[in-house]
């Protein structure tokens, strides 16, 4: 059974015990990503992740990572728009260990100049292999055509004139702005005992000062255009649609569409553009969620001479959608999500990491069988009214990357869309 405590300066402690495991894992998870970073310090929350792990008062980088794995374990953490966790998988023995270890390296970096230079140079890697691939940035580009001039349309990797900047006391101005206990949630699953957990995390955590709470500039949707004409073998296209963040309770709506449109092999877009035209391999649609917005993208790669045509395509089967959709489509879709949801919560990292998400958003961890229902309640006629509002509306930004000459615009687009 889930328990849910509260420490008296506003950190949350939230417990999965799952019987018969004898692992378990346990993660902190602070509210604060790219969202909320001011721009001259994009890319900070992810450099101040890798940071964590490369030395406290108490643990060199070697010690960090060798304490964890020496007794078979496993460590580690990643920064999205709106969170950054740190987390471990562990032996039941070994929770104590794992707790210790995510507290200090949250708590008290080291920031040392050597290791800010040696991690500087990783992460300038990592952005470099992340513009070396096609299929990823065209998503960076995506989410900038979206959301362009504001902090939820910028990289969370940072950019590397960005990430060459920073130093040790930007870094400490980052935590001491915004790492404050009401942003945190401490959360484990499996093998794990809650009074034990709440007496270790009060003992690591309690003497943390409660301060204001970190908010976020709101997103505005826009319908920008980003592309860029390069010799690859492919052109990458993508598609962004205003959609639901998670307070909407056309949510589950949205997901169910984008599931019909592109979620797998029997989806619509598969079937239209790669098995019945043959003009790509990958084609996907998927819904994603923030506390205020949501996208809905598109996503393939085609050949040059065919990109004009799937564009239309595309356009046509989203428009066809509103008019046509059947009640096994969305029966189907609900079934997607539904067995995604419960095959995705039967290991305990997934069960941290949604008991983390939920008390973020919501402040509460709903039951399965609520969350059951509210996919259930997703009926036809609730989805094709999703489908003409996306098409009328069309709010659309676009991403296209490779020999990309016949791709319309944008704005051609719409108009197809809405004609």
């Amino acid at each position: 059974m889930i328990r849910v405590e509260t420490l008296p300066n506003g950190l949350r402690i939230a417990t999965d015990p799952m019987p018969r495991l004898e692992t378990a894992a346990i993660g902190l998870w602070v509210n604060v990503g790219a969202r909320h970073e001011a721009e001259a310090e994009n890319g900070i929350a992810h450099f101040l992740e890798h940071m964590a792990f490369k030395g406290t008062a108490r643990r060199s980088a070697l010690q960090i990572a060798s304490e964890i794995e020496d007794v078979g374990g496993y460590l580690n953490a990643y920064t999205s728009n709106e969170s950054t966790a740190y987390y471990s998988r562990v032996l039941k023995a070994d929770v104590p260990l794992a707790l210790d270890v995510i507290a200090d390296i949250v708590m008290n970096p080291a920031f040392e100049p050597r290791e800010i230079e040696v991690e500087r140079g990783v992460i300038l890697q990592e952005i470099g292999q992340m513009l070396d691939t096609p299929d990823d940035v065209i998503f960076e580009w995506l989410q900038e055509a979206a959301f362009p001039g504001q902090p939820m349309g910028r990289s969370i990797l940072g950019t590397s004139d960005r990430v060459s900047g920073f130093d040790a006391a930007d870094l400490r101005r980052f935590v001491g702005r915004h790492y404050q206990p009401a942003q945190m949630i401490l959360a484990a699953a499996g093998a794990v005992d809650h009074d034990a957990i709440v007496t270790q995390a009060r003992a690591l955590f309690g003497g943390l000062a409660t301060q204001e709470v970190s908010r976020f500039e709101p997103a505005r949707f826009a319908t920008g255009e980003r592309r860029a004409i390069e010799d690859l073998e492919q052109v990458h296209l993508a598609l962004a649609f205003r959609a639901e963040g998670w307070h909407s309770p056309d949510l589950h709506v949205a997901h169910t569409y984008a599931g019909i449109m592109g979620g797998g092999m029997s989806s619509r877009l598969f079937q239209k553009l790669r098995e019945e035209h043959g003009m790509c391999y990958t084609v996907d649609a998927q819904s994603s969620a923030h506390e205020d917005v949501g996208l809905i993208t598109v996503y393939a790669g085609t050949g040059e001479d065919q990109v004009g045509d799937l564009c239309r395509m595309t356009m046509d089967e989203l428009k066809r959608s509103a008019e046509d959709m059947t009640e096994t489509e969305v029966a189907r879709a609900r079934a997607q999500r539904r067995a995604g949801l419960l095959m995705g919560l039967e290991g305990p990292f997934a069960r941290t990491q949604h008991m983390a998400r939920m008390l973020a958003l919501f402040g509460r961890i709903p039951d399965m069988a609520e969350m059951v229902a509210d996919i259930d309640a997703v009926t036809l006629d609730r989805v094709k009214g999703y489908a003409a509002r996306m098409v009328s509306d069309a709010q659309m930004a676009m991403a296209v990357y490779g020999p990309a000459e016949g791709a319309p615009e944008a704005g051609a687009l719409r108009e197809r869309l809405v004609a």
